[in-house]
């Protein structure tokens, strides 16, 4: 066959023209040949004809299919030999195409062959697949027919480029087009690539486009180069393909250059692009990105693209078209809906990219990152954020940190987020809801808080979703009481706020939840209904005389609210009333929505004169009026402030209530009378006297005249101090009195709550004695408590969060008497006889089992026998501690106060001076300490996860969430000059303390007592001011000046500043100050404090100069002698320690010196000091605590050696050589304390060497290494002194796994395979560095015997039966003997190690 010249591109595209501009002048519908009769079949001499019968086709005319009467692989098989073997080939390859052109001239025999076949069901068809290629696509099969059926098909389809759709709904030159696609074989590639783009270049557009995006399917892998160049030419000719072009590229093997460049063509385009082609373009940017150019393109992109202007647009006016036309179809509809698909197809995009392509989504968070204007941060920044968080797992941590820091630095203000939710409105409402139906806490909070704030900023858009928030009422089982609380109030707001047809449906709904909830016999769904009730209560009687946007400036409540009110109230109140729980949250809750403040005049009023009768007569009884009955203690008159001679004098009468709800709680009988009276719980006296006085506060601006007598008033109890009958009361009798006590200190907590704002020196010096009585009253519980191990105080919160809480205390005595009991006890068979002691028991008979009642007292006693001082922490009973408010600590004012006694006509009596004494101090320290931690510390240690509970952390500071931290911040900053003073006075205490008795706390003439109650309150003043300065929000906008202030108190301390200091002179005098303290420290637990202190000042400047002294104050505190008690070994905690000797290496200049002067110089000092002796540089450096100083010195050389950089050849020979003292300094000190091993070889400490010798390992092949290979021929002796040192280190690694196999000890044992990995990686890569530098010769590789610490050889079994001889005569081959080989000995052990650990393995199995 001869080839034909090969036209030029141009003569092509003219010829194609013209035939194309000819077939539109003539119609192709019309015959231009012959006719033929339909469905017969096609009758001729033809060779085309005859050859493709022959080889198993039948044509047929007309519009029937043609007729395939065997397999299509055996056809195009036999039709390819014919055609072979025929005499006149390759002439006969012309006629069959020539007879093809002649056949095809027909429109609907060319359409037939365009279409696939029929296969003929006979068995040699049934065995091929069902599905048959049409008779062109089975020639084009062929390889000898390939071009020239390719070249007529091409000659053939301009005639119908510019033909309409035939009747038949067939697109002639797509179907041309797809005969194209998916050929197992190309011929001729360039040729089908050339003829394919002059058609494109000819072609209407939507041919173009459909041509366009079929090149990946038509052509090879060898064509995509030729390919993407034609099209990046025709995409800068014709930017209508724009789309068709950039999605075909992305399906090409291209050249990254090429990409490069079409990117940034397509970059300059993007912003005057439809948004109909902006998902394409986008995917194209996408993934043309390298990991070179990521940062550069995605920093483009985003400048580029502006949501703002071409997305969001659409989906607003979508949305406000869907609220305009609700009921009727919009006229733009299919654009609306269009450019909506369009939106989401773009996220898709971007989702899709970030989710599979890691180098996208880092890139994207480094650019919004790296962004430091407000001005140039877009809603398109936090889509983004919010994309990768959803879609990419291991970058979620680092989205948060950037969207806090962001939030944090004002980057990402609130119109800014505001602008991304506007148009969302309904579905962040819908995703709030389910988040709040979740159940989750943290959830549930997140989600309750956002849909509060919704409401604030948008009452009217909340309202016409407020059929979605009330779905939220079937899921109050899951909530807690203060999210219980925020939704009533969502709810009552959106219902009460405005009259609306939607909210009459809310209130309905809202009426019939609580009052199905208040009347349950069960206490959780009471107590929920009770909260609801006085939610709902307080947005209906709210006071309307103040301008608001929740309450459109009306007046007062009307009669019928306040109607509906009182009615609501009445109906809480006689639903609780039967139960002590129920009515005393009602009492805190109506308590709480009066110290808001907004509850209207008239309602207050109501609430007023209901409660104050009320409580007079439940509680006070006249002073005269002395209780008479059968008590079981003798009823006394106490803690009166006043001496009452006259009968006007009254009493809480405590000890009768209480002693009557035992009663009748116990089933005794009642008297008549008794039974006629309202039986009143004890229980209610401190909730009822809190809503009292706030009543009373707010009817009369805050002067509490009133009720003053309720401060000074005694009340019924007993003598409590238990003195020598502690041991002969009954159980019962340990409960009453544990009750009372409890009681009582409630009540004066509540007083104190009450009365600590009150300005006259009386009342002030009638508060603080209250103080010293809670003082007193709890030494006094401890006795009793530490006697009564199963005592379950009375309830002092009655949240449904109480409903579970026991004392953490009780658990513990109980699993110690358990303990007990199954140790040294006896058991008991099922029927209840005894058998032998526990010694006697099998193992599989050691069960545990719970002790009889009678079994548990015996116990009991036991245990207090043992105890010789009983001690229990009040600290666990706190939940049953009523909460001191806020304002209490105003207190902390208070200097000396004169209180005035007066005699019975008012006369001045005597006068008393009283003063906050150290025990009252504490007291009050220690509660603000817990509200700050509590409120403001979320630091890491504390952090609740994001799917974990918080449990009951939240009980007892109900008062305080009311408050932002904001708030509490204020209050602290005020209560700073105050604490200062004490601070001072503290600080002066234990300076004249320290020259008398330095070290010893109990020792000779020490007033022990004090000197703890001094210690502790040192300690919680220094975590007061590290909770308050460790406080993440001083640095927003809103809360600098909170920070400014807090450090201008400090700084006047030292002097009297100027006004507007700047911040970083205000951090330096505040750093300055707090150091002064760091002479009178008592003790380490306030050393450490201190240091966290400076730390957190420090962290606030940008000045490093103080970095250098947190070092030496921290290792001042390490090289002090604290003071101990005689019987104490020490009074310094592992944790402490751990985390003090963790700072001073992390801030120390070199870490390398610091470890080696612990390690060089301490421990031989500690070595050679006796068996409780310490290290005399080091005194808090002892045997005991040697373990805590390996573990940290461990720890931190491998964390300076792995931040250390890696060595390059391009660095310069100073550099390296700095790099190469330095590893030997590190090395110097990894083989010190390795080999403290040796010496101290208990099970931590060989812990921490396996774990933290391997991760040393490790970063001296990756850190090391790679200097070792630039450094080895110009310091040469220096490298291999520095292997040999290393070699011994690893020896010594190898002998502790040794050690750790034969004792069999999982937790050591565990890390032996890891070690023995990495050391066998170093020798491999000691080899590769020695024949990087030409002296492989040097490498001498042995056999290692197995040794353990003491070096003794490990004897496996197979060398136990061999002779020593043998053993000894076959431990190494020598590869070299020149002194290059002596030299590299040192990495001959790393061989030897790993060439015998397969035999260690053996001997420990």
């Amino acid at each position: 066959m001869v080839p034909k010249r090969r036209p030029s591109k141009l003569e092509d595209k003219e010829s194609l023209t013209e035939e194309a501009s000819k077939a539109s002048k003539q119609p192709l519908s019309k015959k231009t040949k012959k006719s033929h009769i339909h469905n017969e079949v096609e009758e001729n001499d033809n060779v085309f004809i005859k050859l493709l019968k022959t080889s198993g086709v039948i044509l047929k005319t007309g519009e029937s299919q043609n007729q395939l009467t065997v397999d299509q692989i055996v056809f195009q098989k036999k039709l390819f030999q014919t055609l072979r073997k025929h005499p006149s080939y390759p002439q006969i390859i012309e006629e069959f195409v020539s007879g093809l052109e002649s056949y095809i001239e027909d429109q609907d025999s060319f359409r037939n062959c365009l279409l696939s076949c029929e296969r003929l069901q006979d068995e040699e068809a049934s065995m091929g697949a069902s599905y048959s290629k049409s008779l062109i696509k089975l020639l084009l099969g062929i390889d000898i027919l390939q071009p020239a059926i390719i070249k007529t098909l091409f000659e053939k389809l301009p005639e119908f480029l510019f033909e309409n759709v035939n009747s038949d709904g067939l697109n002639m030159p797509r179907l041309i087009i797809s005969q194209l696609k998916w050929l197992d074989r190309i011929v001729d590639g360039k040729d089908l690539t050339t003829k394919v783009m002059q058609l494109i270049s000819i072609a209407p557009l939507y041919l173009q486009h459909d041509f366009v995006t079929s090149l990946p399917e038509i052509l090879g892998d060898s064509q995509h180069g030729d390919v993407g160049k034609e099209l990046s030419d025709l995409l800068m000719e014709n930017t209508s393909l724009t789309v068709p072009i950039l999605d075909v590229l992305t399906s090409l093997r291209l050249d990254p250059k090429l990409l490069s460049q079409v990117r940034q063509l397509v970059m300059g385009k993007l912003s005057s692009v439809s948004l109909d082609d902006l998902p394409v373009i986008i995917k194209f940017i996408l993934h043309s990105v390298t990991a070179t150019d990521a940062l550069e393109v995605i920093s483009e992109l985003r400048e580029k693209l502006d949501l703002q202007h071409f997305i969001l647009p659409s989906w607003f006016h979508a949305s406000q078209s869907k609220l305009k036309n609700k009921g009727r179809q919009s006229s733009s509809g299919n654009q609306e809906n269009s450019g909506q698909d369009c939106v989401t197809l773009f996220f898709d995009v971007i989702k899709s990219a970030v989710r599979y392509e890691k180098i996208i989504s880092e890139a994207w968070i480094k650019a919004i990152e790296s962004t430091a204007s407000e001005s140039e941060h877009k809603i398109f920044d936090i889509a983004i954020l919010f994309i990768i968080y959803s879609t990419n797992t291991q970058v979620k941590k680092y989205v948060e940190r950037v969207l806090r820091n962001k939030i944090r630095s004002g980057c990402f203000e609130e119109q800014l987020l505001q602008s991304t939710f506007c148009i969302h409105y309904v579905e962040v409402v819908g995703a709030l809801v389910t988040h709040i139906c979740s159940g989750n806490e943290a959830e549930v909070d997140t989600a309750l808080d956002v849909l509060l704030e919704l409401v604030v900023l948008n009452l009217s858009a909340m309202r016409l979703n407020a059929i979605f928030v009330k779905g939220i009422l079937d899921y109050l089982d899951n909530m807690s009481p203060r999210q219980i609380r925020k939704l009533f109030y969502i709810l009552s707001t959106l219902a009460f706020s405005q009259q609306h047809e939607a909210s009459s449906h809310i209130q309905d709904d809202m009426h019939l939840v609580i009052r199905k909830q208040l009347s349950s016999t069960i206490v959780r769904y009471k107590l929920i209904g009770i909260i609801g009730a006085v939610t709902m209560a307080g947005i209906m009687a709210a006071d309307r005389t103040r301008s608001s946007s929740l309450t459109q400036g009306r007046t007062d409540v009307s009669n019928e609210q306040y109607t509906q009110v009182t009615s609501l109230l009445q109906l809480v109140h006689s639903c609780s009333k039967q139960s002590p729980q129920a009515s005393a949250l009602y009492y805190d809750e109506f308590a709480t929505l009066i110290q808001r403040g907004n509850l209207a005049p008239k309602a207050l009023e109501w609430v007023g004169q209901t409660i104050f009768n009320d409580f007079q007569d439940a509680f006070v009884v006249d002073f005269c009026a002395f209780p008479e009955g059968d008590y079981p203690f003798p009823v006394k008159a106490l803690y009166g402030l006043e001496e009452y001679s006259s009968r006007d004098g009254i009493a809480i009468n405590l000890l009768p209530l209480l002693y009557s709800q035992d009663f009748a709680k116990d089933g005794g009988r009642m008297t008549s009378q008794e039974s006629d009276q309202k039986l009143v719980s004890p229980l209610c006296l401190a909730p009822y006297f809190r809503l009292l006085r706030l009543c009373v506060e707010k009817q009369h601006n805050g002067s509490l005249e009133e009720i003053d007598g309720l401060l000074d008033c005694p009340i019924f109890l007993t003598d409590l101090e238990p003195g020598e009958r502690l041991t002969s009361m009954s159980v019962k009798e340990h409960s009453f009195m544990c009750s009372l006590i409890f009681l009582t200190l409630n009540w004066f907590r509540e007083v104190v709550n009450a009365f600590c704002r009150q300005t006259s020196p009386e009342m002030k010096g009638k508060v603080l004695t209250r103080l010293k009585h809670i003082v007193e009253l709890q030494r006094i519980l401890e006795k009793y408590l530490a006697v009564t191990p199963y005592y379950v105080p009375p309830l002092a919160h009655f949240d449904l969060e109480t409903l579970d809480v026991t004392p953490i205390t009780a658990a513990a005595i109980s699993a110690k008497i358990r303990k007990q009991g199954k140790i040294g006890g006896r058991k008991r068979k099922a029927d209840g006889s005894k058998t032998s002691s526990s010694d006697t028991l099998s193992k599989e008979d050691s069960s545990e089992c719970v002790p009889t009642p009678s079994d548990r007292s015996q116990l009991e006693k036991e245990f207090k026998g043992k105890e010789e001082k009983p001690s229990v922490s009040l600290q666990n009973y706190r939940f049953f501690f009523r909460e001191l408010d806020i304002e209490v600590f105003s207190i902390l004012h208070c200097g000396l106060v004169t209180k005035f006694i007066f005699d019975t006509e008012m006369h001045t009596e005597a006068t008393e001076v009283v003063q906050l004494q150290p025990p009252e101090l504490l007291f009050l320290l220690e509660d603000l300490s817990q509200k700050l931690e509590n409120m403001l510390i979320p630091s890491v240690a504390r952090r609740i996860p994001f799917l974990k509970s918080k449990g009951h952390r939240n009980i007892g500071f109900s008062h305080l969430h009311q408050r932002s931290a904001q708030q509490i911040v204020h209050s602290v900053v005020q209560l700073l000059t105050p604490m200062c003073n004490h601070l001072e006075n503290i600080h002066n205490y234990f300076q004249c303390l320290s020259a008398e008795n330095p070290s010893v706390v109990d020792g000779p003439g020490m007033k022990v007592q004090e000197y703890h109650i001094m210690s502790s309150c040192y300690q919680r003043l220094l975590q007061i001011f590290h909770a308050l300065f460790a406080w993440n929000g001083f640095f927003q906008p809103h809360c600098v000046h909170l920070l400014y202030s807090a450090l201008e108190v400090l700084t006047n301390r030292l002097k009297q500043g100027e006004p507007d200091q700047a911040l970083e002179e205000l951090l330096s005098q505040s750093f300055n100050y707090l150091q002064n303290f760091s002479h009178s420290i008592p003790n380490f637990q306030c050393a450490l404090y201190l240091i966290r202190l400076l730390m957190v000042i420090l962290e606030k400047s940008t000045a490093t100069k103080n970095k250098e002294k947190i070092a030496s104050l921290a290792k001042q505190f390490l090289c002090r002698v604290w003071p101990s008690g005689e019987k104490e070994k020490s009074s310094i905690s592992t944790e402490q320690l751990h985390t003090l000797l963790s700072i001073y290496l992390e801030h120390t200049d070199s870490v390398l010196k610091a470890i080696e002067e612990i390690a060089g110089v301490g421990v031989p000092e500690l070595i050679s000091s006796p068996k409780d002796g310490s290290s005399s540089t080091f005194p808090t450096l002892t045997r005991h605590t040697f373990v805590i100083f390996f573990r940290v010195m461990m720890a931190e050389l491998e964390k300076t050696v792995k931040g250390l950089q890696a060595g390059t050849a391009a660095d310069s020979q100073q550099i390296h050589e700095e790099k190469l003292l330095y590893w030997n300094m590190a090395v110097r000190d990894f083989s010190i304390l390795i080999n403290l091993i040796k010496v101290f070889d208990s099970r931590p400490v060989l812990h921490v060497c396996l774990k933290y010798g391997r991760l040393f390992v490790e970063a001296f092949l990756k850190q090391c290494m790679p200097l070792l290979d630039f450094s080895f021929r110009k310091h040469r002796e220096d490298v291999l002194s520095l292997l040999e040192t290393f070699q011994l280190d690893t020896r010594l690694l190898h002998h502790l796994c040794g050690h750790s196999k034969i004792h069999q000890d999982m937790k050591l044992t565990k890390h032996v395979p890891l070690l023995k990995k990495t050391l066998e990686l170093l020798v491999c890569r000691v080899k590769a560095m020695l024949i990087f530098n030409n002296c492989r010769e040097a490498f001498w590789l042995g056999n290692l015997k197995n040794r353990d610490l003491q070096g003794e050889e490990i004897l496996s079994q197979n060398s136990q039966e061999s002779t020593a001889e043998e053993s000894e005569d076959n431990t190494t081959s020598q590869v070299s003997k020149s002194k290059a080989t002596e030299d590299g000995e040192d990495e001959v052990s790393d061989g030897e190690k790993e060439q015998d650990s397969d035999e260690s393995d053996d001997d420990s199995d």
